[in-house]
């Protein structure tokens, strides 16, 4: 018979307990094997009392259902139809099978498994995942919901990390990901550390997993607060989500959000896909689908991670340093590394439970996530302490079950310099002092994530003077371009500046935003702004030189009642333009010793009004500049 691990577990259930859950899970199993085209067979809705109270507590019983190919959505479990029939019919004729020799009274009984008994200190709830199979706790009738639905969580994530684990899932990543190129870069960062600091303790793995926060943040993955419509590519709404399809189940996608075009009566659809395969193609989504791409790409990478799921609606990765020996918060949303307090203190989280899910374990790493811990555990009353140890403990005594002594011991000794880690004072360091970055505004601002320093205003104070050449040629010439985000000082040997804001003079609530879907780059300003300003300066003082004329070549955009107003100042005379893209000639600058370039954006309707006036947009495939200012000088 085959030998399923799942099976093996609900075996270990007292005979009358194995009896009851068997039979459900045959009914499940036979409905979809009489009827396989019937979609309301192969759909189980967690919160159905029949599941939640008598399968979903049962050691092993849950596990048979994922082994039989059920797959976790976020209210469900679902039997997607590329599941195998075969690999169902197997695990049902296991279960049938030991049921037969129940029933027939060939099975000489067992006896009921007694809980662990809770602890508290640190020493005892690392003891206490030991060989010996644990259960949950008995369920207390006022508390039977919460701990069923926190249950269902519980072991929704940890079957749903061992998709991480499949060869050829990992193979699929690993060739989407520019691995050789991301180690190649580690690499020579280790070794310029090194040679700066010979007692750098570092290792490849911490420089690692850096360089695939950047590639995933910034050339992989795209964040999704509204799609474009699929028709006019305009802006759209919310509307009520959508019904999803047999291949939106297939893939995990049990919501659809409709993303409606006012302008088109149009709907864009956006399946929620939970099936990290599928987020290799689509490459979108909100921090769900961050984190679930992103976790697997890790382990593709060879990194030891875990995905950790927050209570209060979020979820990110944490990859183990070797050299470090110790867990990094890694959120790849927010391209964010060792920077655990960013929720608590950043965004203004109030958290309560934070659950970190791998291979071979579950842990409770809320503490390395908060510095208020008095008030944190004021706020976990979802279900009682003992259970949820005695739980944590039960599920990774059955998923250590395969593991050596030698595996078992690590992870024990691991777990104990977590819990050290736990105890010891934090304080926020500068980069966890911020908000959230990622999503909307008012995306943020209902999830109540936007704690930040005061509006960003930013003197650059870069100005650009004339170098020897510069001078020999009686020439100032500069281009920016907005895919590249360089500068080119052509004038002087092609010199190459990257990064927008590194020659600006001012800069106020401006940012560059890249829109990876529609292959775009451009500047805008910050969301919570009603005006965005940037401006550049020209000093030809310095040299003893004058303009002999100036030509500005500025490219600007705007929807709706966005608005984008050029100038150029020197002294006190300003003179407007209009920043069509075309060049604009200055006569009445001839004789000036400075120049500033300034533009304004302001204006622009509903949630996106900062898009509605954007400087410099163009394709991030066009390699000709967005911005140009030519100078041709004279001795003064």
């Amino acid at each position: 018979m085959y030998p399923s691990p799942a099976v093996s577990t609900l075996c270990k259930n007292p005979r009358d307990v194995f009896l009851d859950v068997s039979k459900l899970l045959l009914t499940y199993a036979d409905n979809i094997l009489r009827s396989p085209n019937e979609e309301k067979y192969r759909s189980i809705r967690i919160g159905n009392p029949t599941f939640s109270t008598k399968l979903l507590p049962i050691r092993g019983a849950v596990e048979c259902l994922f082994e039989m190919g059920f797959e976790e959505a976020e209210t469900h479990l679902v039997f997607p139809q590329s599941a195998s029939v075969a690999q169902l019919r197997l695990i049902r004729e296991s279960i049938a099978a030991e049921r037969d020799v129940r029933m027939a009274g060939e099975y000489p009984g067992q006896a009921a498994v007694q809980p662990a008994t809770a602890a508290s200190s640190a020493p005892e709830r690392c003891a206490a995942a030991s060989d010996r199979p644990v259960a949950p706790p008995p369920l207390q009738p006022s508390s039977l919901g919460s701990s069923v639905s926190f249950f269902a969580t519980l072991q929704s994530n940890f079957q749903h990390v061992m998709r991480y684990e499949r060869p050829e899932l990992q193979q699929k990543a690993l060739s989407v990901i520019p691995h050789q190129q991301l180690r190649s870069a580690a690499q020579h960062k280790l070794k310029e550390l090194k040679d700066a600091d010979s007692d750098c303790k570092l290792g490849i793995e911490d420089f690692l997993v850096l360089e695939l926060l950047r590639w995933f943040k910034h050339d992989f993955f795209s964040w999704v607060d509204q799609l474009p419509c699929s028709q006019c590519e305009g802006p759209t709404q919310h509307a009520s989500p959508l019904s999803p399809s047999a291949e939106d189940l297939c893939w995990g996608a049990q919501r659809v959000e409709n993303h409606y075009c006012q302008n088109c009566l149009l709907s864009t659809r956006f399946p929620r896909y939970n099936n990290p395969e599928k987020l290799l193609e689509t490459r979108r989504g909100r921090c769900g689908e961050w984190a679930n791409c992103f976790t697997l790409c890790c382990r593709a990478l060879g990194l030891e991670a875990r995905f950790v799921w927050d209570s209060t609606d979020h979820v990110w990765t944490e990859v183990y340093s070797v050299s470090q020996r110790r867990w990094l918060h890694c959120d790849s949303c927010e391209n964010a590394c060792d920077k655990p307090l960013l929720y608590e203190v950043g965004w203004g989280k109030k958290l309560a439970y934070v659950l970190a899910f791998s291979k071979d374990q579950v842990v409770d790493v809320t503490w390395r996530y908060s510095c208020k811990h008095a008030e944190v555990l004021s706020r976990r009353t979802s279900v009682q302490e003992a259970w949820l140890l005695h739980t944590i403990n039960g599920l990774n005594v059955g998923r250590q079950q395969s593991l050596t002594a030698d595996q078992k011991k690590k992870l024990t000794e691991r777990l104990l310099v977590e819990l050290v880690e736990f105890i010891s004072p934090k304080k926020p360091k500068p980069g966890e002092l911020g908000g959230r970055n990622s999503g909307s505004l008012a995306w943020r601002l209902a999830r109540g994530e936007t704690k930040t320093p005061e509006r960003e205003t930013q003197v650059a104070a870069f100005v650009f003077t004339p170098t020897e050449k510069e001078k020999n040629d009686q020439l100032l010439h500069v281009s920016y371009s907005a895919s590249k985000d360089q500068y080119c000082r052509v004038s002087s040997c092609s010199e190459i500046i990257p990064n927008w804001d590194q020659c600006v003079w001012a800069k106020e609530s401006v940012f560059r935003k890249v829109e990876s879907d529609w292959k775009m780059a451009y500047i805008a300003r910050t969301e919570d702004s009603p005006v965005g300003r940037i401006s550049w300066k020209f000093d030809l003082a310095p040299a003893d030189l004058k303009i002999k004329s100036v030509s500005i070549m500025a490219s600007s955009q705007t929807f709706h009642s966005g608005k984008v107003c050029w100038r150029v100042q020197s002294g006190p005379l300003t003179t407007n333009f209009s920043g069509d893209g075309k060049v604009q000639t200055f006569p009445s600058l001839c004789g000036s010793s400075e120049l500033v370039v300034a533009a304004e954006l302001s204006g622009g309707e509903g949630d996106i009004s900062w898009q509605h006036s954007q400087i410099f947009r163009q394709s991030l495939e066009e390699m000709k500049p967005s911005f140009e200012v030519i100078i041709h000088l004279q001795h003064a």
